[in-house]
């Protein structure tokens, strides 16, 4: 069950993160196309101020799952209650703050960008874009989190799925029937509520848990030690956006987010290999399961870095000519930046392999014992950029992005073998420097290779360089993998004919 679950969570995340992917990169292009870079920069950096408030979520978040685990395990009713209306009654909280928040941000928004645009213009933007996060945690982050420890995140990622196409459906007709940004902007927040609105009224329906019997002097455990984590987490990943809008221009934001348009879509994809696979790492934790939960995860980083091998190097190899052709006829700023492609994929590249090692101490509820590390990722990430921002630019974010990402990668692949897996830290090194190895090799036969279309002019003929690519790339590392790691192969082979017998 465990494991038909987890499947279930990945390929229908797999299907939300696709339909996001695609969705996410036609909005900001009509939007620079009829509204240009610097209102589209606007937007972007209203979107990652606004996201400076989950700093108030205390870290609560992950703390909420990984305390509930072990109810669900036990089936005990009123200790998820009581979970529940604890989460719920802060998240409440939260959402009232961020009213108040939001009212700051109207006020010295206009200031921060300069009065590059009149005054209600900017304003009408940050009451307009909070409307959607307002609500997600006034009615729904609750439900969210519970859903994902019960090992059902494939009914948030089908609710999310919905609501991204019909967000776009709605973007690209008013758009084109001449709308403007605020009227936009405005029907997409609205199509945003429903979301955690559905997820509160499926969790009701659903489930027996009535929090009239929750206990309200429940507290949670680590809350504070999650706060520190999740406030330097939220720093680290909203530097880049807050120092160029500082220190530099809406247009180099406009083209930081473009190129986040592919990164985040897929970091996005990658984290649908994570999804529910948590919560089955939690409940195997929760149960006290040692050798299973070493069995599953061998088993799992084995085709965890076979996928992010193949993904970053088409990465690295694709993504200047998507960008070439998906920015091609704007001219007010140059979006094609080469080296910051090296420098970002190599970052997130870090990230990847981090999220695989995060995903199962988070889920073992390790938030004291890993929080320093994020504190130190946070400080390094904002003093390299602030330090290379002025001579680089969003290359210089880039790099202070890329070196306090790799510390806090070795940080957990360091914490994960000696704590929680117990075993040699030296089998996580070789795959990671197993699969350095096969990226480069892969992008020096990439540019040797003379493929027809490696110099893309439309999205058909960059469509089928991308199949070629992958081809390429997916033949190769897997075979390399599977020649490197026979044991880890058949093991999942086994796993798999498991799932498929139950």
């Amino acid at each position: 069950m465990r494991g038909k679950k987890a499947f279930k969570n990945i390929i229908i995340s797999l299907i939300q993160q696709i339909v996001v992917a695609i969705c996410g990169f036609i909005a900001p292009r009509l939007i620079i196309e009829s509204f240009g870079s610097n209102v589209n920069g606007l937007i972007s950096s209203i979107t990652q101020f606004l996201a400076y408030i989950t700093l108030l979520e205390a870290g609560v978040g992950p703390v909420v799952k990984a305390v509930l685990y072990k109810p669900i395990a036990n089936k005990d009713n009123k200790q998820i209650a009581s979970i529940l209306k604890t989460s719920e009654k802060f998240f409440k909280t939260i959402s009232y703050i961020f009213v108040i928040y939001i009212l700051i941000l109207c006020i010295i928004f206009p200031v921060i960008t300069n009065n590059q645009f009149n005054t209600w213009y900017t304003v009408s933007l940050v009451l307009i874009i909070s409307i959607s996060t307002f609500a997600e945690y006034y009615f729904g982050m609750t439900y969210r989190l519970f859903l994902q420890a019960e090992q059902k995140t494939y009914i948030t990622s089908g609710i999310q799925i919905i609501s991204t196409i019909l967000n776009t459906i709605a973007i690209v007709l008013l758009i084109k029937l001449g709308a403007n940004i605020q009227i936009v902007k405005l029907a997409s927040a609205i199509i945003f509520v429903l979301r955690p609105i559905l997820q509160n009224a499926y969790v009701k329906k659903k489930y027996s848990i009535n929090l009239k019997n929750a206990d309200n002097n429940y507290k949670l455990e680590q809350k504070w030690d999650g706060l520190a984590q999740h406030i330097a987490a939220v720093i680290h990943s909203n530097t880049d956006v807050a120092i160029l809008t500082f220190f530099s221009n809406l247009q180099e934001v406009s083209v930081y987010s473009v190129y986040m348009l592919v990164y985040n879509g897929i970091k996005n994809l990658v984290q649908s290999f994570t999804n529910g696979i948590d919560a089955s790492f939690g409940d195997m934790i929760a149960k006290g399961e040692k050798e299973k939960l070493k069995e599953n995860f061998r088993v799992y980083e084995f085709v965890y870095y076979t996928v992010i091998t193949i993904i970053v190097a088409c990465t690295v190899i694709l993504v200047n000519p998507f960008i070439k052709i998906y920015t091609s006829n704007i001219t007010d700023v140059s979006y094609i930046r080469p080296m910051f492609v090296y420098i970002i994929t190599s970052a997130y590249f870090a990230l990847f392999i981090r999220m695989l090692y995060s995903s199962i101490t988070l889920a073992a509820g390790h938030f004291k014992e890993t929080k320093k590390g994020a504190w130190i990722e946070a400080i390094i990430n904002i003093g390299i950029s602030i330090l290379l921002v002025f001579k680089y630019g969003i290359v210089g974010v880039a790099i202070g992005t890329l070196i306090s990402t790799t510390i806090r990668m070795i940080e957990f692949i360091y914490h994960t073998s000696k704590y929680i897996t117990h075993t040699p830290i030296i089998n996580s090194l070789k795959k990671l420097l197993f699969s350095i190895v096969e990226i480069i090799i892969i992008v020096i036969l990439s540019s040797k290779i003379v493929i027809p279309f490696a110099n893309s002019q439309n999205y058909l003929q960059w469509i089928i360089y991308v199949v070629e690519i992958l081809m390429l790339t997916g033949i190769s590392i897997v075979l390399l993998n599977i020649l490197a790691n026979k044991n880890d192969f058949k093991l999942f082979i086994n796993k798999c004919k498991n799932i498929i017998r139950k």
